[in-house]
């Protein structure tokens, strides 16, 4: 009597391919690793970590890191309440132009963050599109302000939350607000109450993403908000500063801008590897 095959195997063994790897992909492989991760390397190498403690507790740093952790949480709050709306927009309604639309969401991705904030000041300044108006009849001024700095920061992060959630949002199963509209629930209380728990892994991820652009956002936020200490200086602009001045110093907030992004990594982990499965 002969055993029976095994009806599975192991999902890594399923994956690999008998024999070694070629070395036409092997060797260009572990050059482009080696290029992501040596500056990393040379940034924790050449860190002064003898004085690292007392940099991290200097006026400038505290200052620059506490605005910095301030504008980006308020640009994701922002993008937050109108990205989730817009990424739901398009991922359920269909109207003429929705790719073209679904384009111009994405071109902040792909565009130059300092063309976007003189984008931005075309539109939003004082003499701009809307910005002329805003100063006029409310006495809003957005240029060179921490309120710049929330705007600018959202206008480059927002694409990340969108099509997080336009994904979140094809991938989830209808036939659960399908059922709901047939027992009589709005389209309100089914967005509210059965929709965004479904997506909600999906927001979260979209919006760590946009929380981690937005803290390391450097062209829009110089070019439409300035580098101001204490107002619109945030941590990549004093990098920035720094570097010309005290290059011990910039070390220091790269150090602290790099531990962020690690962090963030290790939030998404879980998720990506999901995904994956």
């Amino acid at each position: 009597m002969t055993r029976p095959r095994k009806a599975s195997r192991n999902a890594g063994e399923a994956d690999r391919l008998p024999g070694r790897p070629p070395w036409a992909l092997l060797v260009p492989g572990l050059l482009g690793l080696a290029f992501l991760v040596l500056p990393l390397f040379g940034l924790l190498v050449r860190a002064p970590w003898s004085t690292l403690g007392t940099r991290l507790v200097q006026t400038q740093v505290l200052e620059a890191l506490r605005l910095s952790l301030l504008t980006a949480t308020l640009a994701t709050c922002l993008c937050l309440l109108l990205g989730v709306p817009l990424a739901w927009t398009l991922a359920r309604v269909r109207f003429p132009g929705v790719r073209f639309v679904r384009a111009l969401v994405t071109v902040p991705l792909v565009l130059p963050p300092v063309v976007g904030g003189v984008a931005l000041l075309l539109v939003l300044g004082r003499r701009g599109l809307v910005g002329g108006w805003l100063d006029r009849s409310f006495g809003l001024t957005f240029p060179f302000t921490t309120a710049g700095v929330v705007l600018a920061e959202a206008f480059v992060a927002m694409p990340f939350l969108v099509i997080s959630v336009e994904g979140a949002l094809r991938a989830a199963d209808l036939r659960y607000e399908e059922a709901a509209a047939t027992l009589g629930a709005g389209r309100w209380t089914i967005f509210r109450r059965i929709t965004l728990p479904l997506v909600a892994p999906g927001v979260a991820a979209g919006a760590i993403l946009c929380w981690a652009r937005a803290l390391g956002e450097f062209g829009a936020t110089i070019t439409f908000a300035g580098n101001f200490p204490g107002r619109t200086q945030t941590m990549p602009l004093a990098v920035y500063l720094a570097l010309e001045t005290d290059p011990q110093a910039a070390i220091v907030l790269s150090l602290v801008l790099l531990a962020v992004s690690v962090i963030v990594l290790a939030a998404l982990r879980d998720r990506w590897l999901d995904g994956t499965r």
